[in-house]
């Protein structure tokens, strides 16, 4: 595939003698070029793959009764719940820390599904000094993605950077730390700091991929080398936020498709039976087993698979 970047190197190959209109010529498709990529500010496209990231910081659920939902986590989480009006209703965040001075935060939205199902939506990777080099890492993405046989790069929709990997997963990228939309305020849809199990942000995201090998080649220029990989499972361990990302190879079937399964919410240490009886009292399942050691897994009342991790 050729780059939509290409076209921007010949005008610079002149000889020397240009005569001043032959310049201007030049300056003026070089300009036209500019204004047609999607990409500009490009000096910096050498050194951001793969991403300089604290790891993940927030996810969203996409369910059917927002209210319902975050009275749920509200229910079972010590903390705050923020809102903002999103296309005639709320959307809601339930914060996973305390809101720091710059509103420096991660997070679970709660967004309407509109009739589509419930789900998890996407997850979040801030990305250091993203507002410099956003141009810089879409057309990187471009260049790579197509140098690996992985297709073409649609590059990002939406607000925030969010794209999609080869299995259609959403993943988003915005500026570290990562922040609380300026425009939600707090909610008082239910009483705060009142649920059992104190959060301290995101432990892990959980993704099921069609063909390991494939989505290992695609998230290795995000992300670098797999920090492990055991059987049908992979993982990327991100230090600086101690979360991971986790990918399970998987055969198309009932519940077991390719997109986002799990994840989990780093907790301070709780009380397993109080934190239980608390879940079954508020609709939850729990679920035998947990992804991480010491995770205590169970079904939200949407059907979505969620994890504590106390620490």
């Amino acid at each position: 595939m050729t780059s939509k970047h290409s076209s921007l190197i010949p005008h610079w190959q002149f000889p020397g003698g240009l005569t001043r209109r032959q310049l201007l010529a030049s300056l003026g498709s070089v300009a036209s070029a500019a204004a047609l990529s999607p990409y500009t500010g490009l000096a910096q496209g050498n050194n951001v793959l793969p991403l300089s990231t604290p790891g993940l910081d927030h996810l969203d659920v996409i369910v059917e009764d927002v209210a319902a939902t975050s009275r749920f986590y509200m229910g079972l989480l010590n903390t705050t719940l923020y809102a903002q009006e999103f296309r005639g209703g709320l959307r809601y965040f339930v914060l996973l820390g305390e809101l720091g001075p710059g509103r420096e935060v991660g997070y679970l939205a709660v967004g309407a599904s509109g009739g589509r199902g419930t789900y998890i939506g996407h997850f979040c990777t801030t990305v250091d000094n993203y507002r410099r080099d956003a141009d810089a890492i879409w057309a990187a993405m471009e260049t790579q993605i197509s140098a690996a046989g992985l297709g073409e790069f649609p590059g990002p929709t939406g607000f925030g950077g969010i794209f999609s990997d080869p299995d259609g997963i959403e993943i988003q990228l915005l500026p570290a730390p990562d922040t609380l939309v300026t425009v939600a305020t707090p909610n008082d849809l239910v009483a705060h700091n009142t649920g059992l199990v104190t959060p301290l942000g995101v432990n892990h995201v959980s993704i099921n991929v069609s063909d390991m090998d494939q989505a290992l080649r695609w998230y290795r220029i995000l992300y670098g080398r797999e920090s492990g990989r055991s059987g049908s499972q992979a993982w990327f361990d991100f230090a600086r936020s101690d979360t991971r990302l986790i990918l399970h190879e998987v055969d198309y079937g009932y519940d077991n498709s390719p997109g986002i399964r799990t994840f989990g919410i780093k907790t301070e240490a709780f009380d397993r039976g109080q934190a239980s009886a608390t879940l079954e009292s508020l609709g939850a399942t729990l679920v035998d087993g947990s992804e991480m050691p010491g995770g205590l897994q169970f079904i939200d009342p949407d059907g979505i698979t969620v994890e504590l991790n106390p620490v």
